[in-house]
């Protein structure tokens, strides 16, 4: 074991949070660039876009559970989740890679309808993310104490990620998606390969406490899954026909095809970016001094709200870039919260040897919702006005809301250490 994950340094903390930062770079990739290319280069219609987008969670359903039972029980190429990142990582890099290239690759295969082609590629990076992502959460939490320590652990991992996924949306905004692309196919094989070089995992995972996996209260973990599934389908939602609502009231009218294509891409890498500027500076600055006075569930919850009546202005006034670019910093508050609290939050409240069984079926809190958010591009096709998919993101993240406020803070479930409780 290296000295600096012995002393649990800063540049230990950096390091853990690689992996995970490789998977949310792919995904903001994803985010950013996958509805604009089907929009603007395949010209495909707002359902068929949300079909492309179902085949992702629908290969999460089952592949993140999966991958984290099975990384939970295994031990090969030196490691327990080592193995599930580094094949992830080469195989959503490779996906990156094909983004771009769906015409070609439907030459290749024969297949002359691009939606079938684009579901495949969507659904192989979503799968290589699902592969990655579970284990490079769950990396973080084998290898840092309960506690502050494991808190921590995830601010640094939001931070990180964070700032690469600003990186990423400034790139496609500035200079060009596709250069994005070639970008991300380099960060992600290095974010995934690279550091698992220089953590060293333990080959034993203990329970947080004796007999804590018959103990645990399941009540308060499916409050805690509920209320993360409402937003995610608010949050998903937004992240694929956001396209729709700023091609109808923030694109220029009366412009091209190319010049609106043009500038729907370059709005939706601003406004992504700018949400994450604030996802990713918030936690360490903003909510770990609030969770220290309020506790965690409560910044969840406060910071969820927030996201909600933000959602709510954009349908209401959003209708320059400028005031978009506003109210999606006010998301981002909500944003900050949502990728780092929950695990921390969920992480403790469970049996540590099973942890990527649990962060596999936390995982299902996210992807459900995200398959069910496609009927929002049926109901998008039929309406006048584009701006009912924020009044939906606004009422799902309400609902959330209101459901994090059901969840009981500031202890573990089964066995609880003085010191961790005091911690919060």
């Amino acid at each position: 074991m290296l000295a600096m994950q012995k002393r649990l340094s800063n540049t230990f903390y950096a390091m853990t949070s690689l992996p995970a930062t490789a998977m949310g770079f792919a995904l903001c990739i994803q985010i950013s660039a996958l509805s604009w290319l089907l929009s603007t280069k395949y010209h495909l219609k707002i359902d068929e876009i949300g079909l492309v987008w179902a085949a992702g969670p629908t290969a999460g359903i089952l592949g993140q559970v999966i991958i984290g039972f099975i990384s939970d029980k295994t031990w090969f190429w030196g490691g327990r989740r080592r193995p599930f990142i580094l094949i992830g990582g080469v195989l959503a890099a490779l996906s990156v890679f094909l983004l771009p290239r769906i015409e070609e690759v439907a030459q290749l295969l024969g297949i002359g309808n691009l939606v079938v082609v684009a579901v495949m590629i969507a659904l192989t990076l979503d799968l290589s993310i699902n592969i990655g992502f579970n284990p490079t959460r769950a990396i973080i939490a084998d290898v840092t104490p309960d506690g502050d320590a494991r808190t921590r652990g995830y601010t640094w991992m939001q931070t990180i990620s964070g700032f690469w996924g600003v990186m990423a949306y400034l790139i496609g905004a500035f200079i060009d998606n596709y250069v994005l692309i070639s970008v991300g196919v380099v960060v992600v094989l290095v974010f995934s390969i690279v550091p698992m070089f220089f953590i060293e995992e333990p080959r034993q995972l203990k329970p947080v406490g004796a007999a804590l996996a018959t103990e645990t209260d399941w009540g308060q973990l499916w409050r805690i899954f509920a209320a993360h599934a409402f937003t995610w389908l608010g949050v998903q939602s937004m992240f694929v026909y956001i396209i729709a609502f700023i091609d109808q009231h923030i694109v220029t009218p009366g412009a091209t095809h190319e010049q609106a294509a043009s500038q729907a891409g370059h709005v939706i890498a601003i406004s992504f970016a700018v949400m994450n500027v604030v996802g990713f500076m918030l936690p360490a600055l903003v909510l770990a001094p609030l969770v220290a006075r309020i506790g965690r569930v409560r910044t969840q919850a406060l910071c969820i709200a927030i996201m909600a009546a933000s959602y709510l202005a954009i349908a209401v006034i959003a209708r320059s870039p400028v005031l978009l670019y506003v109210l999606m910093a006010c998301v981002g508050i909500g944003w900050s919260a949502v990728v780092s609290l929950p695990f921390a939050i969920m992480s403790e409240k469970v049996d540590k040897s099973r942890m990527g069984f649990f962060m596999g079926l936390f995982n299902l809190s996210v992807v459900l919702p995200q398959l069910v958010s496609t009927q929002v591009g049926f109901v998008l096709k039929t309406a006048q006005d584009q701006a009912v998919l924020f009044y939906i993101c606004a009422g799902c993240l309400a609902v959330s809301a209101g459901l994090w406020c059901l969840v009981r803070d500031g202890k573990l479930v089964g066995a609880v250490s003085s010191k961790t409780v005091a911690a919060h």
